[in-house]
């Protein structure tokens, strides 16, 4: 209850309705006040539905979306479980980050209507927030350095169905899967690119990744986004090298 109610306190808008809302309910069963919350939500809005993401939808839809990736292969692994794990201590501290794990593992038990979760997420959730979750779900399919056939599909489905590029795709899937080439597909050029044509393509993903552009769901998420912008100037460090140029 503790950690849904941090949700809520933290700014639970849109999440709370739709699937989303739905899966919360059921998980949480007579935990919450339905109509205390709708009250809550509308003096949040001016007595409108807020729109906007804020850290509580985003850790709503971050529980959501890591049960469902962690149940993409049949089993709930170790190593996905520790991950999770780590980047809740890494980012919201011991005692707020136990409160989110009691609420994970109910999420677990439930079935995840991915589609219709990931086009709520994507009707609401701006493009900066949906690149740095589905970041998080690359991390949480990789935990176990090994990307299951049924992982990869659900991580192309969540793709489509969030309104990521295939682009962003190949760009996020390299700073996880290591090819001879994944300097460039994280920069989302190709080896035959010009010096100018990598110094344009690293500016732009520079600014793409940058973690102010997720500074709106708190201090927390820029953490984590500081690691996704750290691969874009390893990358572009890398091929600097390769070719030889400052």
């Amino acid at each position: 209850m503790a950690g849904f109610g941090k949700w809520i306190g933290g700014g639970l808008g849109w999440a709370f309705g739709g699937p989303i809302g739905a899966l919360l309910g059921f998980a949480f069963g007579s935990m919450f006040d339905k109509t205390a919350h709708l009250d809550q939500t509308q003096n949040l809005g001016g007595g409108s539905r807020r729109t906007n993401t804020m850290g509580g939808d985003f850790a709503a839809s971050l529980l959501v979306l890591s049960a469902a990736m962690m149940k993409a292969d049949g089993k709930v692994l170790k190593s996905e479980l520790n991950y999770v794990k780590t980047f809740l201590y890494q980012q919201f501290g011991e005692h707020l980050a136990a409160q989110y794990l009691i609420d994970l593992r109910q999420m677990l038990k439930q079935d995840i209507p991915v589609r219709e979760v990931a086009m709520q997420i994507r009707s609401y959730m701006d493009h900066a927030s949906r690149l740095q979750l589905y970041h998080y779900l690359w991390g949480i399919a990789l935990a176990d350095n090994h990307l299951d056939p049924r992982e990869e599909q659900l991580l192309e489905q969540l793709a489509s169905y969030l309104n990521i590029s295939r682009y962003d795709y190949e760009s996020i899937k390299a700073m996880f899967v290591k090819e001879v080439d994944s300097s460039y597909k994280i920069l989302e050029i190709s080896p035959e690119a010009s010096v100018e044509e990598i110094k344009k393509a690293y500016r732009k993903m520079a600014l793409k990744y940058h973690p102010d552009k997720v500074s709106h769901l708190g201090v927390e998420y820029q953490k984590a986004a500081e690691e996704k912008f750290q691969k874009v100037n390893e990358a572009y460090d890398t091929i600097k090298k390769q070719r030889g140029f400052s």
